[in-house]
């Protein structure tokens, strides 16, 4: 994916709570409908799925699908397949966490115990296919073919994007081009399948589908890098999980290789005795956080995160010249902002 020089981010603090509240009405049906359609007979599916599902989060990616259904129609029954359809990217989003988990032997998800870490990795990857099952089931319900296979596809590329971070895990010499690649599978293609799903299954114009198929993309990849510059930053109490969850696993992120671009023969040995041999000692993650403040490696990274918020933002200009889409639109362009603003 090609990348544009970053953009500067406007002055004011941008905010999801115009979003939220505007969308506040039919993200409680999607909630009602996550809570009914994870249940099920066996009682530790819906246990362990509400431990994960319950602890919150954003849900930034369904109310991506929400957000499109509203600018593509004001009926609310019109609309009412796309709370399947946000039902399902949730439960896409919800599986893939609990096979992440799983894989990175992770502890902590959103500052709570991981469902591997109290109910075991097999009982984590059999409830996260339950709700990959659940979640083809509520495309299918929805009734639009073209939009079960736009969400199929993403749910596939999810699968290729974890593979490809597996095969730059330990590499501290990626090519950005390939990070890039890694973060638009295992994130941004959620974010902007599920943009497009929701004003697509409203009939809408090929043109603002497109519109938001791109705002979805650049809102997941400016999501993506924050996500990974806060690891280096951000404390765990602030991300919901340890910091520095990343430097341990030798997973190979955006500020990490602007290090290693610009580093010297010391520091490159310092990142492939850590990141690439995981040979790690005390004191080294100090040691890396003090080598990326040294280049600026986060706050170069955070600068690529906001201005590709900027560019999400932009893509939003179809709708901004329409009186009845363009408040919501505003609020999703405050979103993307919001995305590579965040601190946790």
């Amino acid at each position: 994916m090609k990348l544009s020089p970053a953009t500067p981010m406007h002055d004011d603090t941008p905010s999801l709570a115009p979003l939220v509240s505007m969308l506040a009405a039919d993200m409680d049906r999607v909630n009602a409908t996550i809570l009914a359609r994870m249940d099920s007979k066996i009682a530790l599916i819906p246990q362990l799925a509400g431990h994960l599902i319950a602890a919150g989060g954003k849900r930034m990616r369904p109310m991506m699908t929400v957000a499109g259904a509203m600018l593509g129609s004001r009926d609310a029954a019109a609309r009412e397949p796309a709370v399947k359809l946000a039902t399902a990217v949730e439960f896409i989003h919800s599986a893939t966490l609990l096979h992440d988990d799983v894989i990175d032997e992770s502890a902590l998800r959103r500052g709570r115990d991981t469902a591997n870490a109290l109910w075991g990795n097999d009982a984590s990857v059999l409830v996260g296919d339950f709700l990959f099952a659940r979640a083809f089931e509520l495309m299918v319900e929805a009734g639009d073919l073209t939009v079960l296979g736009r969400l199929a596809s993403a749910a596939a590329r999810i699968t290729e994007g974890e593979i490809r971070q597996m095969a730059i895990t330990g590499q501290p010499d990626t090519p950005p081009e390939d990070y890039y690649d890694v973060i638009e599978g295992k994130t941004a293609v959620l974010f902007s399948a599920a943009a497009a799903a929701g004003i697509e299954i409203t009939g809408a114009s090929t043109a603002r589908i497109e519109a938001m198929r791109v705002y979805g993309m650049k809102l997941g990849m400016a999501f993506q890098i924050m996500d990974d510059a806060l690891d280096y930053t951000a404390s765990a109490d602030d991300m919901g999980k340890n910091a520095g969850d990343d430097f341990a696993d030798q997973k190979i992120t955006l500020p990490t290789i602007l290090a290693w671009q610009d580093g010297d023969a010391d520091e490159r040995s310092f990142w492939q005795r850590t990141l690439g041999d995981a040979e790690f000692a005390d004191g080294d993650l100090a040691m890396a956080q003090g080598i990326l403040a040294r280049h600026d490696a986060v706050g170069r990274a955070i600068s690529i995160a906001r201005g590709l918020a900027d560019e999400a933002a932009a893509a939003l200009d179809p709708f901004m010249d329409d009186g009845a889409t363009a408040p919501l639109a505003a609020a999703l362009a405050d979103a993307a902002r919001f995305a590579a603003a965040r601190s946790s």
